[in-house]
């Protein structure tokens, strides 16, 4: 059977990409149409997920039902500043919603601080409280080398499935040096997400190159077709 490793390497355009893909729609003013295009989008192309607010989950859930496509659902995004107690609650709310994969922003104020300690303890008791794989958002666009390798390898002690580069809300996203960087500390036991300015099929390539095994993107069917979004698509 062939690696991750193998797998990710033999990828070679864009229509081997859609298994990688979490199809994602975070905006504030999202509709319930726009949920439903996004679902749509998700059982043609067969994406790996769809990443969506906490609030679509049921309708996502209802929508993809019958496919392989899983709904994760984002947590105390995008400033990760919320308290334990509040994160482990939003966690627990959104796999009774629905959701089958969640996407936790790190404890960014305590992980940019150095307190480590408690990003630990943090992490670990919302895995702890999650029955779906948990992938941590380390916000790489807000944190030194340093603090990414600490991030990373702070996300796999707790138990994370997944360390993901960025929310797509600070400024920055993925870069081919990060997601190397965390595919370098976490190895195999964890899987990588880029996340974050991924928008054609060659960027999305290039993280899978450099070590991702999961694209968050909301350019998900540029990225498997070519074709470019047209003014006012997400």
């Amino acid at each position: 059977m062939a690696s991750d490793a193998e797998r990710r390497e033999g990828v070679q355009d864009g229509r081997e990409l859609a298994r990688f893909i979490d199809h994602t729609l975070l905006l504030q003013g999202a509709a319930a149409a726009d949920v439903q295009r996004l679902c749509a989008e998700a059982r043609e192309h067969r994406f790996a997920a769809v990443c969506l607010r906490r609030a679509w989950a049921p309708l996502a859930r209802k929508l993809l039902a019958g496919t392989s496509t899983r709904v994760a659902v984002v947590v105390d995004f995008h400033e990760g500043a919320g308290t334990t107690a509040g994160r482990v609650e939003e966690a627990v709310a959104a796999v009774r919603d629905g959701a089958e994969e969640l996407d936790l922003v790190a404890p960014l104020p305590d992980l940019r601080a150095g307190r480590f300690a408690r990003v630990f303890e943090d992490l670990r008791a919302v895995v702890a409280a999650s029955p779906v794989p948990v992938k941590v958002i380390l916000e790489t666009a807000l944190l030194s080398r340093d603090l990414k390798v600490a991030g990373a390898a702070l996300a796999v002690a707790a138990g994370a499935a997944f360390v993901k580069t960025s929310t797509g809300f600070a400024g920055g996203g993925a870069t081919v040096d990060d997601v190397a960087l965390l595919r370098a500390v976490v190895g195999d036991r964890a899987g990588v997400k880029a996340s974050g300015g991924v928008r054609s099929t060659d960027d999305a390539l290039a993280m899978i190159r450099a070590g991702a095994n999961r694209i968050g993107s909301s350019n998900g069917v540029a990225i498997v077709t070519g074709r470019l979004l047209e003014p006012g698509e997400y």
